[in-house]
């Protein structure tokens, strides 16, 4: 049942009490909710965004103007480090208003005389893929907003120069168009574009889980005489309403185009279009484009062709096409293969003048480059042994080199390395042997400097400006030293990298975290934090994640452990990912499992306080613990949780689950409704009521089904929230604080409010 206000609030004063004196006056060595949640103290110092100019003998950032009113625009050359002020804050002042326009993204023209500043924006779905564009003329010191005088505020999307940066092309309302720059005409491109036929963006499951949350429907052709776009028909598209029941009077229906397991989708296609308006030539492609997907498209390494990858509803296979860019007429020169899922690949490059491409495969059991000649016909390996390339960083074709991001010794760590693209010789690892850990970089267009952030489990990220292949430093460019002073001073736990086995023998990275006084002779809590699913890894060697809430519970006496079940996307083979397939928290259930028996017979865990956690993926993963394994966890919290993938969206699930017409056995095997009748432990279930991700029904199916069993639980809804249950003042650190005092009660064994008005009242 929820739990009221009254308890929370007697919870909340037994928790503070039971902490130390020094705790509730401001110790700097403790945490608390609101110095994580609501302080600020542990952000750390912006960067960015970052452009490379000149090919990477410059860059420009956003950098704070000297009167604090806005940001400038800076240009660093990167070996002198001479500053120069490229736009000043005020100059982007628009007519007839007092304060600079607040830079949320922008971008050069071709030759850096004119920017693009991206600003005011909202939401279409889960991103703010919307909003205003200013171009600023440097020469003239003109500022010009987009659109012209019929665009509605926050309308204009995926703004971009021309190549020859005499023209900007955007999306308005579903529609494309072309304006030019000197005379300001506006050129509509298409003019039936509506929500349900969709130019140049996408809808919901395209964005969410096709485009890696980069909804830009349209590219520039290398001459600038055109323009490739996706359209999408959502007629066909079943509505998931949202109600609002908070912003008026009367409630409010959102509706979303959501595709569940099985529905129908949109249907996807391909045109191009004259920059300067006429009809649309379709790219011809067979088939009922219901049933398929199209998730990438680019030019084909010249203004006649596009390239298109093409999946199948089942997504195990990936078709390469290449498209007539003036007839439509379509082949397909190469096509990727798999028994489970196929990814798709980003990491597309054209080689030789456009003979030949890069391409990402498992084929080999690991995921390695490939280059494919252009009609497909012939590849060869790039990257050889056994281990993952994780991200491809860069390709410098004129040195013959590709970088990549890999851990061939340690799946929980991320570093740099460079091999030669014909294949030959052993690859050369760039980033330092001393800093282990993980580093991020952003490659100069000549290869020869990079912007390299590296940071570990509970050290700050330190961004630097490095040569390369020699990794030198030119200069440090954020070095967070007040929030690494922060950090310093705080009670940290003692951290300890695991290595679990698995049922068949895999070997699952894991991590766990002590409390800084540390007795072996005692006996602890222990909470488990999962994800689990094949979107992200929860074990690494960075400053990301809940490490400071962690960090806080370990200050209260726990033992906080993580661990990356199989088929998450670890650099540990395509069969440690890929074991899942069709049967969504099956196998994953099972290996955390594992991993609760293992730990719950060290001396120092008590068997009897073990507590699991985690949010949508997590959620879901919490749950089936909590359920088929009672005998292993007293209390479980789950945040945004999926409790059957069929009340899911359909790209995703498919992928992984098969259709479920095929598999309803998997899908019903790895949900937790079917383990209600197991539960015997703790529950809390929280969930934000305007989530269009994993939608309110999946909790409200499950309490149903707690109801129904007769089993006690606590839940939390938060009004009108989305998945990241993070609008609102406050909501982060109530959650958190929710979260907290749950656990607290029913691990580190508080006692009850009931209990201590019982002693009170003499009863």
């Amino acid at each position: 049942m929820p739990r009221s206000s009254p308890l929370l609030t007697a919870v909340l004063a037994l928790a503070t009490a039971a902490l130390p004196v020094s705790a509730q006056q401001g110790d700097p060595s403790l945490l608390t909710i609101r110095r994580i949640y609501a302080s600020g103290e542990f952000a750390a110092e912006p960067f960015g965004p970052a452009r490379w100019l000149e090919d990477g003998t410059a860059y420009t950032t956003l950098e704070p103007s000297a009167d604090g009113t806005g940001a400038d625009l800076v240009r660093y050359d990167v070996e002198k480090g001479t500053r120069e002020v490229m736009v000043a804050a005020r100059q982007l002042v628009p007519s007839g208003e007092n304060e600079p326009l607040e830079v949320e993204d922008y971008g050069w023209s071709p030759d850096g005389t004119m920017l693009l500043v991206f600003t005011n924006t909202r939401p279409v779905w889960r991103l703010n893929t919307r909003g205003d564009y200013w171009v600023f003329d440097r020469g003239s010191s003109k500022l010009r907003k987009l659109g012209g005088p019929d665009a509605k505020p926050s309308t204009l999307m995926f703004a971009k120069f021309d190549p020859a940066g005499r023209r900007v092309a955007y999306v308005r309302e579903n529609n494309l168009y072309v304006e030019d720059l000197a005379s300001g005409r506006i050129t509509p491109l298409t003019t039936d574009g509506s929500r349900t036929l969709i130019n140049g963006t996408f809808d919901w499951v395209y964005e969410e889980e096709l485009m890696n949350y980069y909804a830009d429907g349209w590219r520039w052709s290398p001459d600038g005489r055109s323009i490739a776009y996706w359209q999408l028909n959502a007629d066909s598209v079943k509505n998931f309403d949202l109600i609002n029941n908070t912003d008026s009077l009367y409630s409010k229906v959102v509706a979303v185009q959501y595709p569940k397991v099985g529905e129908t989708n949109s249907a996807a296609r391909v045109g191009v279009v004259s920059a300067s308006g006429g009809p649309t030539r379709w790219i011809e492609l067979q088939g009922d484009p219901r049933n398929h997907y199209i998730p990438r498209m680019e030019w084909a390494a010249n203004s006649d062709e596009v390239v298109l990858q093409r999946l199948n509803r089942l997504q195990n296979e990936d078709q390469v096409i290449l498209g007539d860019a003036r007839t439509g007429q379509a082949r397909t020169v190469f096509t990727e293969r798999d028994s489970t899922w196929v990814e798709v690949v980003d990491d597309f490059v054209w080689l030789d003048g456009g003979k030949s491409f890069t391409w990402v495969s498992e084929r080999d059991g690991w995921k390695h480059v490939y280059v494919v000649s252009r009609d497909g016909r012939s590849s060869r390996l790039v990257t050889k042994g056994d281990y993952d390339v994780l991200q491809v960083k860069g390709i410098d074709p004129k040195g013959g080199w590709l970088y990549y991001i890999a851990s061939p010794d340690n799946p929980v760590q991320r570093y740099l390395f460079r091999v030669r693209l014909d294949g030959k010789g052993r690859p050369e690892r760039l980033s330092p042997a001393r800093e282990l850990g993980s580093h991020t970089y952003d490659m100069a267009p000549n290869y020869k400097y990079a912007i390299e952030t590296y940071s570990s489990l509970g050290n700050p990220p330190i961004t630097r400006l490095v040569r390369l292949p020699n990794h030198r430093p030119v200069r440090t460019l954020v070095d967070n030293q007040e929030l690494r002073a922060r950090v310093t001073a705080l009670k940290r736990p003692t951290i300890e990298w695991l290595t679990i086995p698995a049922e068949d023998g895999s070997k699952l990275p894991g991590v766990l975290l002590k409390p800084a006084d540390f007795d072996s002779t005692r006996k602890y809590p222990l909470l488990f934090f999962v994800y689990g699913g094949p979107g992200t890894t929860e074990v690494e060697d960075d400053w990301g994640g809940y490490y400071l809430w962690h960090t806080m519970l370990t200050q209260k006496g726990y033992l906080v452990a993580t661990v990356d079940n199989r088929g998450t996307p670890a650099p540990l083979g395509r069969k440690f990912r890929k074991a899942i397939y069709g049967q969504l928290g099956v196998l994953e259930t099972h290996d955390q499992a594992a991993a609760a028996r293992m730990l719950r017979e060290r001396s120092y865990v008590d068997p009897a306080r073990i507590g699991i956690w985690g949010w949508s993926y997590g959620g879901f993963m919490s749950l089936n613990a909590l359920f088929q394994h009672p005998e292993l966890y007293r209390t479980a919290v789950a945040v945004s949780p999926v409790t059957h993938w069929r009340l899911y969206d359909n790209v995703y699930t498919e992928r992984f689950n098969g259709l479920i017409t095929e598999n309803k056995a998997g899908y019903d095997r790895g949900s937790p409704l079917s383990y209600v009748d197991g539960m015997r432990g703790n529950l809390l279930l929280v969930h934000g009521g305007g989530d269009d991700n994993v939608h309110y029904q999946n909790s409200e199916m499950l309490i149903n089904a707690l109801v129904a069993a007769g089993k006690p639980f606590e839940m939390m809804e938060y009004p009108n929230r989305t998945h990241c249950i993070c609008q609102g003042k406050g909501t982060q650190a109530h959650l958190f604080d929710l979260i907290t005092r749950f656990l607290d009660r029913d691990l580190l064994g508080a006692p009850t409010p009931a209990a201590t008005a019982e002693r009170a009242t003499g009863q």
